[in-house]
């Protein structure tokens, strides 16, 4: 596999997972870490490095807000029990 096809099907995973991640709210970021050991707030971490990496100014907020879809003081508002 080329690289370029590798980078395209790790990214549409990585929509995949942030879409099913927007649509379960009722699983909250706890369980995750319980459970898995990363969640929401760190995809948005590793997200914010990655495009650090590349020279891109990004803030925790703006990070978090491509990973729950919305601004996190919402999400948190709406859905965090």
């Amino acid at each position: 596999m080329d690289e370029q096809t590798r980078t395209e099907l790790e990214a549409a995973a990585f929509r995949q997972l942030v879409s099913h991640l927007r649509e379960r709210t009722d699983v909250q970021n706890l369980d995750l870490m319980n459970l898995a050991g990363f969640c929401r707030n760190c995809l948005s971490k590793w997200y914010r490095a990655a495009a650090e990496e590349r020279s891109m100014s990004m803030t925790d907020e703006e990070a978090k807000e491509i990973v729950y879809g919305m601004p996190y003081s919402e999400w948190k508002e709406k859905y965090q029990k």
